[in-house]
């Protein structure tokens, strides 16, 4: 049950100039390896890494670091939206990973999360309880193709701050 509003933080990273200003000073490394948001909704986030110079492997496919940079963010930005100036504060920290890899990635791939009803439960709970709430999300890397390259879970956890 989603009751707070996430759009203003949405518009920040959609917007063409704020959500690159955003990334060059949040996440310099994604900025430089080309990691965009594609599109972002409550529920979603897609979020896009190319295959180019600054992103590749000496194996002629992208760095699993770049695959994992935008697999977190398509997950991290669903969750930033969530505490985006909540009245108390909430933390927010990955505390576990995990990443399988079905396909050489050297195209654009496009990583999405779709737990972002989950993700704001998660942080409701973390405010109502006061408790730390972990929540699993999970991110899936398609290639221009439709063909899965990766896919990767991220256990964030949140905890209101008091």
């Amino acid at each position: 049950m989603m009751t707070f509003d996430i759009t203003e933080f949405l518009k920040i990273v959609k917007h063409p100039v704020k959500g690159r200003m955003f990334l060059f000073t949040k996440l310099p490394s994604a900025y430089f390896a080309g990691v965009r948001v594609v599109d972002c909704k409550a529920g979603f986030c897609s979020v896009k890494v190319p295959y180019k110079w600054f992103s590749q492997n000496p194996f002629r496919s992208t760095y699993f670091a770049c695959l994992s940079m935008a697999a977190e963010m398509s997950t991290g930005i669903l969750a930033l939206a969530n505490i985006y100036q909540r009245k108390p504060g909430v933390s927010m920290l990955v505390v576990k990973m995990e990443m399988e890899y079905f396909k050489k990635a050297v195209d654009i791939t496009t990583f999405t999360c779709n737990d972002g009803v989950e993700i704001a439960n998660a942080v409701q709970q973390a405010i109502d309880t006061k408790q730390g709430v972990e929540v699993m999300a999970t991110s899936k890397g398609i290639n221009k193709n439709g063909e899965v390259v990766a896919i990767a879970r991220f256990y964030w956890s949140f905890k209101a701050k008091s």
